[in-house]
């Protein structure tokens, strides 16, 4: 009776995390799976699962999870309580290193397909070969670019077309030293220690690179073209 009353609840969650909308969904999926309907949920769905049998409930550091595989990905439902998602990153690396996507909070188990869409989201912003579990709150331009593949592409042909068209190994110094910089706050000093070589060296690439893409550094909105179509450049390009 017990192995039926949770075959249910899975079934019941699986409903909820398609998104469906039935009378009672949420209020018979809360009672097969013991979890309260309404409260603070977080769903991640995770490119390689952890270790463990799918479709239990675990509990860990006050929070309860549980866990669904679908295909090469396994999806997990967090009932926060009070506690700040923020946590989730840490212990879900526990299981998992990644790549690994996390919604935002939704109130409620009726909210879970929406949380499971997002999540799936946070997970493509994650370019290939990475590792690491992301929360969509912290990757929203990202997200934004991601969720637009027909735009992303007209992006990076737009901005970074000339680029594009150099040996790929030339190409991907530009970009790192892109990237190097702006992770680095746009401080040519910090980036140069990054990435081994002179801060000169640094400015003379980021002017080459504004050069070719006909955009300069020091125009906010220029500059924030070419770092969106270099974000959708690295998610739809392997590493170099």
């Amino acid at each position: 009776m017990r192995g039926r009353s949770d075959e249910r609840g899975r079934v019941l969650l699986d409903a909820l995390l398609e998104g469906r909308q039935e009378p009672d969904l949420a209020a018979r999926a809360a009672s097969g799976l013991g979890l309260p309907e309404q409260g603070r949920y977080a769903v991640a769905v995770l490119r390689e699962g952890g270790g463990g049998p799918p479709g239990t409930a675990v509990e860990s550091d006050g929070l309860r999870f549980v866990r669904r595989r679908r295909g090469d990905r396994e999806i997990v439902v967090v009932a926060l309580g009070d506690r700040d998602p923020a946590v989730l990153t840490g212990l879900l690396a526990r299981w998992c290193r990644g790549p690994g996507g996390i919604g935002p909070v939704v109130d409620g188990l009726a909210g879970l397909g929406a949380a499971r869409r997002l999540a799936e989201v946070a997970l493509l912003t994650c370019p290939p070969g990475t590792t690491g579990i992301v929360r969509l709150e912290e990757r929203l331009p990202t997200a934004l670019v991601v969720s637009q593949p027909e735009l992303s592409a007209l992006l990076v042909a737009k901005v970074l077309g000339p680029l594009l068209a150099l040996d790929p190994a030339d190409r991907a110094l530009l970009v790192r030293t892109l990237d190097a910089w702006l992770e680095c706050g746009g401080s040519a000093g910090r980036a140069a220690g990054r990435l081994y070589c002179h801060r000169n060296t640094v400015l003379n690439r980021l002017r080459r690179l504004e050069r070719l893409t006909s955009r300069s550094l020091s125009r906010p909105r220029e500059m924030a073209e070419m770092t969106l179509a270099l974000d959708a450049f690295r998610l739809t390009t392997a590493p170099p």
